[in-house]
């Protein structure tokens, strides 16, 4: 009887990974192995020790247990460098170029084949140029980086990654600053490097992503490995619920709008950028208590620009607000908080929050002079770290420690944190920009089942998403907005991803704003 064939040895395996960080034990003795030639998933909740595991896999940090196996050889990575000479290379989520490098002179930075500095670039130029056209991943070499979109500069990072002969490649999050479009992009490119027998593998907690280019997936909860699984013999429900611990709704669940009087108005609304580029064309629309009036678009189309201008963060060049039928009220966030206006921004870490403060005091910005809050002009603490104490109960926020560092929480958390704060302001209008952005699915289904409340409450809730399930399964209304301009409108009823994404890419409908 003949024997059965050995197993192939696998690209990586983790055995036994351990990692404490003082009290918080971030990686449990995790163990697991990645087949050679295939995309694997890294899945799990944000906080659930999936960028510190890749961290140590790339010699950012030591594990304090635990071995590494670089194709059944064991490797000791202390620093990326050596990382690197084994074969590994890694694609952080927040890229690590020189904004005011070109992308050729980043692409040289720390290049094995130094000669290139000393003897011109038109060698280097040569090698980066041929390895972008074998990959697919065209790049304007003479481009200075902060200059291009965020899809390209990955691009860069994944090209920097290959030049150094990377066969394992780790993707941290990678479409978390991606539009859609961009996103499928870089599918495709994982595909073709599945092709060519490179291993990847991709660390996220979208399930969708999971079920379209993974060929297996590791879920991670709480620091620990709690499940592998292939990823043909399993469904979005079931991942969900190893990720969370707990059957999740992937679905929003909510009855017909019940729309009541106009609550935000914009009129022939004109808005330019910091250097006077116009960035929103001439926009009209109006939001109803009782409705959520979702916008669509890719990024960068006039939506952040639009949401600044109605918080009053930007004072638009041309037409009218209309807050609860007050206008002309200028460029005064705290005016617009006065008339019921509340705003989750798109971007939290740049204007939604202060990482070094502590979570109670992050609960209270924009609110401080409220008098449940301050006396003669001193904030109480106690009534902050008992205001905090609510709110990290009825919000689910962990850890619940009022007085920790909000840097310290996960981005999750910051979220909900933020959105704690906006919506027990008692807004008749709420703003919110990317409410999931970054967000793992057990925080995703709670931020829905808020903002659903607060429109069953009859308020105003004004949603702007890159994300189409997100517009899909929330909005009542669609509007949808392209080069700065809406371009139609559609009742949720008629809306489908065919025809937003007509509109998204510029071509008004029959009846368009």
């Amino acid at each position: 009887m003949n024997a059965a064939p050995p197993a192939p040895v696998p690209a990586l395996e983790l055995r036994g990974i351990d990692k404490r960080f003082g009290p918080v034990h971030a990686n449990r003795a995790v163990s697991f192995a990645v087949r050679a030639g295939t995309v694997h998933g890294l899945i799990g909740e944000n906080g659930a020790g999936k960028s510190t595991l890749m961290n140590i896999v790339y010699g950012l940090q030591p594990p304090d247990a635990g071995a590494i196996f670089v194709h059944g050889r064991e490797v000791r990575l202390r620093h990326p460098h050596e990382a690197l000479a084994a074969g590994i290379g890694m694609v952080h989520q927040h890229f690590m170029l020189v904004d005011t490098f070109t992308v050729l002179e980043n692409l040289l930075l720390g290049d094995p084949d130094a000669q290139h500095v000393a003897t011109g670039r038109a060698a280097a130029r040569e090698k980066w140029a041929r390895l972008a056209g074998e990959q697919g991943l065209e790049v304007p070499l003479d481009a200075v980086v902060g200059e291009l979109p965020v899809g390209v500069q990955q691009r860069v990072e994944i090209l920097k990654a290959l030049g150094r002969k990377a066969e394992i490649l780790i993707l941290d999050e990678p479409t978390a600053v991606l539009t859609p479009a961009e996103a499928t992009q870089l599918f495709h490119l994982l595909a073709r490097l599945r092709a060519q027998g490179k291993t990847v593998l991709l660390v996220t907690h979208k399930l969708r992503e999971i079920m379209a280019v993974t060929d297996r997936g590791t879920v991670m909860r709480q620091g620990a490995v709690v499940a592998e699984l292939d990823t043909a013999r399993t469904s979005p429900p079931e991942l969900a619920e190893k990720m969370v611990g707990r059957s999740v709704l992937l679905r929003v669940e909510k009855g017909p709008s019940r729309p009541g009087k106009v609550l935000l108005e914009a009129a022939q609304l004109a808005v330019a950028d910091d250097r006077g580029v116009p960035r929103v064309k001439g926009v009209s629309f109006q939001v109803r208590a009782g409705e959520i009036v979702g916008i669509a678009g890719v990024a960068g189309n006039g939506q952040s620009a639009l949401l600044e201008a109605l918080a009053g963060i930007r004072a638009p060049t041309a037409g009218t607000i209309r807050i609860a039928g007050q206008a002309d009220l200028g460029a005064d966030p705290a005016q617009r908080r006065r008339l019921g206006l509340s705003h989750v921004p798109e971007d939290r870490l740049r204007i939604g929050v202060v990482t070094a403060f502590a979570a109670e005091d992050n609960l209270i910005l924009g609110q401080q002079e409220r008098p449940e809050f301050s006396r003669r002009g001193l904030l109480d603490r106690r009534a902050l770290t008992e205001n905090c104490r609510r709110a990290m109960a009825e919000y689910d926020l962990r850890p619940p420690d009022p007085r920790l560092r909000l840097g310290a929480f996960s981005g999750g958390n910051q979220q909900k944190l933020v959105l704690a704060r906006e919506i027990e302001a008692g807004p008749r209008v709420l703003l919110v920009g990317q409410p999931t952005r970054g967000v793992d699915i057990g925080a995703i289904e709670f931020i829905h089942r808020r903002l659903v409340a607060l429109r069953d409450a009859g308020k105003a809730v004004l949603l702007v998403s890159v994300e189409l399930d997100e517009i899909l399964g929330l909005a009542d209304r669609i509007l949808v907005m392209a080069g700065g301009e809406i371009m139609g409108e559609l009742p949720r009823a008629e809306a489908t991803e065919e025809k937003l994404g007509l509109l998204m890419a510029g071509v008004r409908t029959e009846g368009g704003a």
